[in-house]
């Protein structure tokens, strides 16, 4: 069976809402069989996050409050791609040394996903920090607050294993760090 007996056809695109972040569409597409379907759509510019490991082998994180899901999540830094021009890796520099005292050398792509395939198209770009140094000199911005947090492999292993790491972008990169 090959893919393009999957595919849906967009026959109408409407939409329905433009914000700062996200835009939102009512889409009608043509099914495999023939059928229509409705699908509601939240398009977003892309994102970045950062796996950073310090000379102590002490993975950077940030503690920060979500107010989607109404509670503090321990995550690595990340952002949206929202400057004109920005490429991902460009983003990758500059949501760590906003959000953490440190900035990196250099930047290796490990891994690009979906965050929800379902219902978004948000892209995201998951980079490895490579030589980071304490030495950041950019500002959160001025809606965001964060606090740095820093934690071993063991650490890591306990946060995971009880819980306290809930963000699905964390946990693919943790994993990643775990396992290499």
């Amino acid at each position: 069976m090959s893919d393009s007996c999957l595919v849906e056809i967009l026959k109408e695109s409407r939409p329905v809402f433009s914000g700062a972040v996200v835009k939102l569409s009512v889409d009608t597409v043509e099914l495999p069989n023939g059928k229509q379907a409705t699908r509601e759509v939240v398009r977003h510019c892309g994102a970045v996050c950062v796996l950073a490991v310090n000379a102590d082998d002490k993975v950077v994180l940030v503690k920060q409050f979500r107010h989607p899901v109404g509670d503090v999540l321990l995550e690595i830094p990340a952002g949206k791609m929202d400057m004109d021009g920005e490429s991902p890796e460009q983003c990758a520099y500059r949501e760590l040394a906003e959000e953490t005292p440190y900035t990196a050398q250099s930047m290796r792509l490990i891994q690009k996903f979906y965050t929800a395939p379902g219902f978004c198209d948000e892209l995201m770009y998951l980079y490895e920090a490579m030589g980071i140094t304490e030495n950041s000199e950019l500002e959160t911005d001025e809606d965001e607050f964060v606090q740095t947090v820093l934690l071993s492999r063991q650490e890591v292993r306990q946060a995971i294993q009880d819980r306290s790491i809930q963000d699905a972008k964390t946990l693919i990169a943790l994993q990643n760090w775990l396992l290499n």
